[in-house]
C-alpha cells in the first residue's frame, strides 16, 4: 500500500461527523490546501493525475486518497476508484461509495453493497442570504419555496443550502442504481427532523423500482460552517 501523504493534505481522519452511524460503513476525511500541492504528488501517491487548476487537482487528489483508505478499511482493497465515461467514480464490485469535497475539506464513505447498495455524500458551505435567494428558484420546487419563504433570512438561506446538499446526495446515491440523470426539480425535501434525519421524495419516474412518489431517507449535520449530508440506500 502507498502510505505517502502529500503536504497539501492533513492526516486522514477515520470518524463519523454525521448524527447517525451506518452499519459497516466507514467515512474518511482530510483537509487540503491547494497552495501546498507539489507537481509530483499524484505520482508519489500512485493516483492517476487530473487536469485543471491547483484547486481542482488538490480536491481530486484529496478525495481519492480518502476513497482509497475507506476502501482499504472496509474491504482490504487499497485501490483508487476509476472514472467512468459519465465522470462518476467506479467502485469495485460488491462495494458502494461516494466522494465529496468542499472548501478545504474532502471525504469519502464506503460500505459493502450487501449493507448499502447506494451511497451519496455531499458537503457544502452555507450560502449567503442574497445568493441563496437568487439560486432558490433553480434548487427548490414551488412547494418547497412556499414552505420556507416566511422564514427569517439566515434560516431561509440555511434551508436552501441544505436542500441543495441533500438533493446532490440523492443524485449520487441513485444514479449508479438507475443510470438516469435527474435534476433539482425532480425531487423534493419532504421532511426534516430535529435529530438530523431527512426525507426526500422523487417527483418523476426514474426506473421501475424508483417511481414518482418514492421516498428516500437521508441525514445531515454541520461542522465549521459546512453542511454535510448523506443518503444511503439499503438492499
Amino acid at each position: 500500500m502507498n502510505d505517502y501523504l502529500p503536504a497539501c493534505c492533513t492526516p486522514l481522519a477515520d470518524h463519523w461527523p454525521l448524527p447517525h452511524t451506518l452499519a459497516e460503513a466507514r467515512l474518511i476525511s482530510t483537509r487540503f490546501t491547494p497552495e501546498h500541492l507539489d507537481s509530483q504528488d499524484f505520482a508519489r501517491c500512485a493516483i492517476p493525475p487530473v487536469r485543471g487548476v491547483a484547486k481542482r487537482q488538490t480536491e481530486y487528489l484529496a478525495g481519492r486518497l480518502c476513497a482509497r483508505e475507506a476502501l482499504r478499511r472496509v474491504s482490504g482493497l487499497a485501490v483508487v476508484p476509476g472514472v467512468g465515461e459519465d465522470r462518476a467514480p467506479q467502485w469495485p464490485a460488491g462495494l458502494s461509495g461516494s466522494i465529496t469535497h468542499g472548501t478545504g475539506w474532502a471525504a469519502a464513505v464506503v460500505a459493502p453493497a450487501s449493507a448499502w447498495r447506494g451511497l451519496g455524500l455531499d458537503v457544502e458551505q452555507r450560502l449567503p442570504v442574497e445568493r441563496a435567494d437568487r439560486l432558490a428558484p433553480e434548487i427548490l420546487t414551488q412547494d418547497e419555496w412556499r414552505r420556507i419563504q416566511h422564514l427569517a433570512d439566515e434560516e431561509r438561506a440555511w434551508r436552501v443550502s441544505l436542500t441543495f446538499s441533500l438533493k446532490e446526495s440523492l443524485f449520487k446515491a441513485l444514479y449508479p442504481l438507475t443510470l438516469q440523470r435527474f435534476y433539482f426539480h425532480d425531487a423534493e425535501l419532504a421532511a426534516l427532523q430535529d435529530d438530523g434525519r431527512a426525507t426526500l421524495r422523487l417527483l418523476i419516474d426514474l426506473h421501475p423500482e424508483w417511481l414518482s412518489g418514492t421516498e428516500v431517507q437521508g441525514q445531515f449535520g454541520e461542522f465549521d460552517d459546512h453542511l454535510l449530508s448523506l443518503v444511503a440506500i439499503a438492499p
